[in-house]
């Protein structure tokens, strides 16, 4: 992450900070390094519930000091909590007709809500009357989010594919055509496009990042769309109110797709992220549909947590991200420009006639790692076999081996995106060490099973020049025979596959550029279900961003580390699904809901012996049911849910209230 350097020795541990900030000259070091810790997370309990709504809560805030809680709830109510007496404090009647999906403190004594009516409401928790009702909107508002350093600037996100800034400095008249549309989706995604949340960075205000219901996320400089809105031809004086609601709905779809007619985002103005397994299908029709639910920076601006649904949880890294693999050098230029070089000076090990430097050996612990993981693999064990590779590459992050093992587990272990994140683990091997045998080899394998055959053609044939000894092995003879069989079909097949036609109608010629040019995630998160409601949120921990935390379709809160993405600690957090996962900004305290009518509110517990009730002790079997969830068709997801999540003692019928 940028701006990170090594401290000294002195001030790595906890006496020291402790002292440095008794001095008064390193508070805020102090708060970054002991707000969260390994320790505090492994303690992490159920510590109150909180009752007082009568319906599922769909969202929750805290305020800037973190002394109020306010969560808002399908009963048309915000409650503001006292999080450390565990009472009420007030309980407001919003005057929404629908679900209310998000709630923002705009100031210490303003509160903005936005729900499934399609109006974002604006109050003062104190006074009785509404500061601000827009309903410019035409479909449910799901997510709203403000500017640190402004707040009198909200952005709302809504499934009618507008992200609208509502600046409450000035007077407002809802006018679909409005400047104050400041992203509209329909433009350039066709008409069924939708925004599904919208966060504003903390250190860079300019960026704003949406999500929508597809698996990109769009992160846009308002500067530059700003200015590009100067320079726009005025929108025309309008007819009603209504009217031009229905002609959005009925009359302008029509061209939606088409592109923005005065060139409100240009090409530069935004950066696309999306994962690159996904990113480079040949066509996005993808089963279960994808949707990005939330969108969270980390607290220094530099990277974005994105929970996609039917999928897994990401992390980009927004100043150093990459193009995805298969795009990038080494299968054209480097296969292309190094075949064939010398073979008269291969030695006799196969590789050409340099001289190896043998990797130095890995630490003890490291070590073991590896042969513990190696046990695993062969017991078929991949999980398990995954985790301890990660954790021995937290460790020595430039050993090539520990790379090529983690992704031959990977490809057989074979969760939802697993063979691309094996392909990516290949080729950082081969960049460590180009002589290591396995990696090529698994390189050209991976490629074949993401039914890349021509790139699996060029790694094989180069595999071949390089390492002349294991040419004629019998596992290349299959991967030969197999990829011979995939090239002939596709001479056979026709050039454009089904659904990419009607993709290219429904899509602006912008919006395929952006597409093709989308960065690659930096690193993933596995083991909780978001398919059934599209709210669910994923949130950093603490302002280094060490942990990550999201809820799960199957009721619990999962917690991973940044360092060796693994899984850490899983907390029951609802009888059916947890939706929001919301820190305190000062401490290690969080609050979560989801279905239940109840607020949970959880922090590390004293160490007395006791073990937490909450605590899912088997959290590979939980991740491994999971990734069954995600694969199953909606009916088969039902009876996943009601199966894992607590058995005979569950009520068979559906929460009344999910929000999907």
């Amino acid at each position: 992450m940028m701006g990170r350097r090594e401290d000294p020795v002195w001030a790595r541990g906890t006496v020291g900070l402790s002292a440095a900030r008794e001095r008064g000259d390193i508070d805020r070091q102090f708060k970054s390094r002991l707000m969260v810790t390994r320790s505090m997370i492994d303690r992490l309990g159920l510590e109150k519930e909180l009752h007082g709504h009568m319906g599922c809560v769909n969202c929750l805030e805290w305020n800037h000091d973190g002394s109020i809680l306010a969560s808002a709830s399908d009963d048309l109510h915000v409650i503001l909590w006292d999080p450390f007496r565990y009472k009420a404090l007030h309980n407001l009647s919003t005057g929404h007709t629908g679900n209310i999906f998000s709630v923002k403190f705009l100031n210490p004594d303003t509160l903005a809500t936005c729900a499934a009516d399609g109006t974002v409401r604006v109050r003062s928790w104190a006074g009785a009357a509404p500061l601000r009702e827009c309903t410019c909107h035409c479909g449910r508002v799901k997510r709203l989010a403000t500017p640190p350093d402004n707040p009198n600037i909200l952005y709302s996100a809504a499934e009618d594919g507008l992200v609208i800034q509502h600046d409450l400095r000035a007077p407002h008249r809802c006018n679909a055509d409005a400047p104050i549309v400041a992203v509209n989706l329909l433009n350039h995604l066709g008409r069924h496009a939708e925004a599904k949340c919208v966060a504003v960075s903390p250190r860079r205000s300019h960026q704003l990042a949406v999500g929508a219901n597809d698996f990109y996320v769009r992160l846009y400089d308002m500067r530059m769309v700003t200015l590009a809105r100067l320079h726009a031809s005025p929108q025309p004086a309008g007819s009603s109110h209504s009217r031009q609601m229905w002609e959005r709905q009925n009359v302008r779809s029509v061209r939606a797709g088409h592109g923005d007619p005065d060139n409100n985002i240009p090409r530069a103005a935004v950066q696309y992220y999306a994962p690159g397994h996904l990113s480079l299908e040949p066509n996005e029709h993808t089963f279960p549909k994808k949707a990005t639910t939330y969108i969270a920076f980390s607290d220094d601006g530099n990277e974005l947590l994105v929970n996609l649904g039917s999928e897994q949880v990401y992390m980009f890294d927004i100043n150093a991200a990459r193009r995805p693999i298969l795009v990038e050098s080494f299968i054209i230029s480097h296969v292309h420009g190094n075949r064939g070089e010398g073979k008269a000076s291969h030695g006799a090990n196969g590789t050409n006639g340099t001289v190896e430097i043998p990797p130095p050996p890995l630490p003890n612990h490291a070590r073991q790692l590896k042969e513990m993981a190696n046990e695993f693999v062969s017991r078929g064990e991949f999980t398990s076999a995954v985790e301890l590779y990660n954790e021995a590459l937290g460790e020595c992050p430039g050993c090539a081996v520990l790379y090529s093992n983690r992704a031959a587990a990977l490809m057989r272990r074979g969760w939802s995106g697993d063979t691309y994140a094996a392909i990516k683990d290949c080729y950082q091997a081969i960049r460590l060490d180009p002589a290591h045998v396995k990696s090529h080899f698994r390189l050209a394998k991976g490629l074949m099973d993401m039914r890349r055959a021509r790139e699996a053609h060029e790694c094989l044939l180069y595999f071949k020049d390089k390492f002349p000894r294991h040419a004629n092995s019998h596992a290349v003879f299959l991967l030969q025979k197999d990829i011979n069989v995939a090239l002939e079909n596709m001479d056979t097949q026709p050039d454009e596959t089904p659904g990419e036609e009607e993709d290219k109608q429904s899509t602006s010629v912008l919006e395929r550029q952006l597409r093709a040019s989308a960065l690659d995630y930096s690193r993933r998160f596995l083991g909780h279900c978001n398919t059934t409601t599209d709210i669910k949120e994923a949130n950093f921990l603490g302002p280094r961003a060490e942990f990550a935390a999201a809820g799960s379709d199957d009721g619990s809160m999962f917690i991973w580390s940044r360092r060796s993405t693994n899984i850490v600690r899983v907390l029951r957090g609802d009888e059916s699904i947890v939706n929001c996962v919301q820190m305190h900004p000062a401490a290690l305290l969080l609050a979560t809901s989801g279905i239940e009518s109840a607020v949970r509110l959880w922090s590390p517990r004293p160490e007395d012996g006791n073990t937490e009730p909450r605590v899912v002790s088997d959290a590979g079997s939980a991740a491994a049911a999971n990734q069954q969830r995600m694969r199953s068709d909606p009916f088969e997801a039902m009876l996943l849910n009601i199966s894992f999540a607590g058995g005979g003692d569950r009520d068979l019928h559906s929460p009344a209230c999910r929000a999907s």
